[in-house]
């Protein structure tokens, strides 16, 4: 079973304890241009991990302020793990989406088929890289939270087994009237390893609420079976046609030296 992480957005400060534990624990330098915490933080390709403060109303219409942490939300059927072909992504059985550089050739077509723009490019760079949160899978794999949410102070996260998890939050809302009744990353394509809940509707505080419920993989599965059958179809058709012309070819040679003898 995946490990996961249970967020609730009611008790975060805002502090910014998870961002400089991801820092420090992953040796990223501090972004000079883009904040991590704020109205103005941005996942970059040395922010993995970035606190939103929204300002936004309850349930009664009073302006209160949440919040939310950004990450790499490591989905159970992971986009930018089908989308690259030389597995520079790959999903482990504990949970976390995992980025090997050194098999990675550049593309980007992850950073295109990730429904929540995630990964970054480092442009500044001479010899870039793609970057994301990667869960710190090496803690993980020994049972142990993420750094992030080892530090919390105000308690905001779980970690744990994802259906566990899952099983707490319904326990949560049915008991709680102040939450709304959704768990994002429940289903969102097709679930993911983080999943939410709030008091406020996920769509005020920044979250995609209109992406599909199917994981994005099982769109193109069927055309990524058939991919190989139509590779060695065409190379049939391009390696007959390479020796049909080869013959014609030689044909005509030889018809051009008897005309001239």
């Amino acid at each position: 079973m995946s490990k996961g992480v249970l967020v609730d957005l009611t008790k975060c400060v805002g502090c910014g304890s998870c961002t400089v534990a991801c820092k420090l624990y992953n040796g990223n330098a501090w972004d000079e241009t883009t904040p991590t915490l704020g109205d103005k933080a941005k996942l970059t390709g040395k922010n993995w991990t970035v606190v939103h403060h929204k300002e936004v109303k309850d349930s009664n219409g009073q302006p209160v302020w949440r919040f939310v942490k950004q990450q790499c939300l490591h989905c159970k059927e992971p986009a930018c793990v089908s989308a690259c072909f030389a597995k520079a992504f790959q999903k482990t059985e504990a949970g976390p989406v995992i980025y090997y550089p050194h098999l990675c050739v550049g593309c980007r077509y992850c950073m295109v088929a990730c429904p929540f723009n995630v990964p970054k490019y480092e442009w500044e760079k001479a010899f870039p890289l793609v970057t994301k949160c990667m869960m710190c899978s090496d803690k993980v794999e020994k049972g142990e939270a993420p750094a992030c949410v080892s530090v919390c102070p105000a308690d905001v996260f779980k970690f744990g087994e994802r259906e566990e998890l899952l099983k707490e939050a319904k326990a949560i809302i049915a008991k709680d009237a102040k939450y709304v009744k959704h768990i994002y990353g429940e289903e969102e394509v097709g679930g993911t390893d983080w999943i939410y809940i709030s008091d406020v509707p996920f769509d005020q505080l920044g979250f995609k609420t209109n992406v599909t419920k199917r994981s994005l993989p099982s769109y193109t599965a069927s055309f990524m079976h058939a991919t190989p059958f139509v590779g060695i179809t065409w190379g049939v058709i391009l390696t007959g046609l390479y020796h049909y012309t080869k013959r014609r070819n030689q044909v005509s040679k030889e018809n051009n030296k008897n005309i001239k003898a």
